[in-house]
């Protein structure tokens, strides 16, 4: 149900086409275009109810609809002709001729979708034009530095995390230790810290990490990534896979950073990771005050003098890097993760949940709806119960501790309490007595 959210929270936030949904989600077309109409149907407003879990928008969404139709669609190689050949010819002008002659064909979104789709078949490569602000892309350096253990004498790896303004072709470069999720995430932030302020996408490779299923049509977002995305309030545009035209930017951020940034860095020899991030930030800045060639100014002029002023604020903290994972109650209504036990309320014994493992704390959602939350557990297998997740049964049972047995028994005299006394020290087990 996070990806019924997130469609609405694009659609409606961002006011993003149905086509450019599907590809950021890695939902089909066809799914978006259905979720969509039904919530316009159905006037289901943006942003949701604070009461509306999961099991309202299923009430709400789905429902059986008609079978879609085939509209008619022009010869696709006229339009582009008629575009080439005449000054001001436009595609809202081309669709608007269009629907003219086919009353029902397609609206202008779909029209400019379906060209799209038939210019990708021709193979030509286009200029992208980038807007500022509007997205930034991400990718690792295929190039590491090595540094040395001083205490140990092993050797590792640093990988550069390389982020890209594409309309500026502003640089940020880290030196991490690995290119796993928290690495993604890590670098996405200092990413955003460097650009001071945040874009409205990220469009980062297709990495294991931070795409949970690799797809063509259908790549699925990591869940912490993309409640990181949503802590920033951008959305994520993962390229398709073997597509590095998606995301040239970065492609070419990259072979910068590895050429003017790394490669002088061949001779030294780097004890830490802190030392190669000193050296790295050095190169970087020099990079982005390097001139163009082609052009007036340097990548630092231009965002200066233009899309930083375009980036959203950044939110007051860092976003608290977090994992999900699933996991079924138990009969004891605790769920256990991470070698932790934590309770949740009774009646969801035996449903399944989403588990968010925090830096300090962990939260369980039950289709969309927090129902519980802890301070994450030092200590391997120990429970952490709230009271209010036991029934009324095992919660009184649980209040009668034997020092409440004892002055329950004082109220009745000093003599009846040296009785109970005795009584809970003649068993070894409190419980029995």
């Amino acid at each position: 149900m996070r990806a019924i959210r997130e469609i609405l929270r694009q659609r409606h936030e961002f006011h993003r086409s149905l086509h450019e949904i599907s590809r950021s989600l890695g939902v089909s077309y066809g799914a978006v275009q259905k979720l969509v109409s039904r919530a316009d149907r159905h006037a289901l407003a943006w942003p949701l109810p604070e009461d509306a879990d999961d099991s309202v928008l299923e009430a709400v969404l789905y429902k059986n609809t008609g079978a879609p139709t085939r509209r008619a669609l022009p010869d696709m190689a006229a339009v582009e002709r008629e575009l080439r050949s005449h000054k001001g010819m436009t595609l809202m002008l081309a669709w608007q001729e269009h629907k003219a002659i086919h009353p029902d064909g397609y609206q202008y979104s779909q029209f400019c979708r379906h060209y799209r789709e038939w210019q990708k078949t021709q193979d030509p490569v286009m200029r992208q034009h980038h807007r500022f602000g509007a997205e930034a892309h991400l990718d690792f350096a295929g190039v590491t530095v090595p540094y040395t253990n001083p205490d140990t004498g092993e050797v590792r790896e640093a990988h550069i995390f390389t982020a890209c303004l594409p309309a500026s072709a502003y640089v940020s470069a880290h030196a991490l230790p690995a290119e796993g999720l928290r690495e993604w995430v890590l670098g996405t932030c200092l990413a955003f810290e460097d650009f001071g302020g945040v874009p409205e996408s990220v469009r980062p490779d297709n990495p294991k990490a931070a795409v949970v299923e690799l797809s063509r049509y259908e790549p699925l977002i990591n869940p912490t990534y993309l409640e990181m995305a949503q802590h920033y309030g951008v959305f994520v545009d993962p390229a398709r896979p073997r597509h590095p035209r998606d995301k040239a930017a970065v492609e070419t951020a990259v072979q910068n950073v590895e050429r003017w940034v790394l490669a002088p860095l061949r001779h030294r020899r780097f004890f830490s990771l802190d030392e190669i991030e000193v050296a790295v930030q050095e190169g970087v800045a020099a990079l982005n005050r390097r001139p163009f060639q082609k052009r007036e100014g340097c990548r630092l002029s231009v965002f200066e003098g233009g899309e930083r002023s375009h980036l959203r604020p950044l939110p007051a903290t860092r976003y608290d890097f977090a994992t999900w994972k699933k996991a079924r109650v138990s009969i004891d209504y605790h769920v256990e993760v991470d070698k932790g036990l934590y309770s949740v309320p009774y009646h969801l014994i035996h449903q399944q949940v989403d588990v968010r493992l925090g830096t300090t704390t962990v939260t369980v959602f039950h289709r969309g709806r927090q129902v519980a939350m802890h301070v994450r557990s030092a200590r391997p297998g120990v429970p952490v119960t709230d009271p209010q997740h036991m029934p009324s049964s095992h919660r009184r049972h649980a209040e009668w501790t034997p020092s409440r047995i004892i002055d329950w028994a004082f109220e009745t005299g000093p003599r009846t309490a040296e009785l109970v006394q005795a009584i809970l020290a003649s068993r070894p087990h409190p419980e029995v007595a």
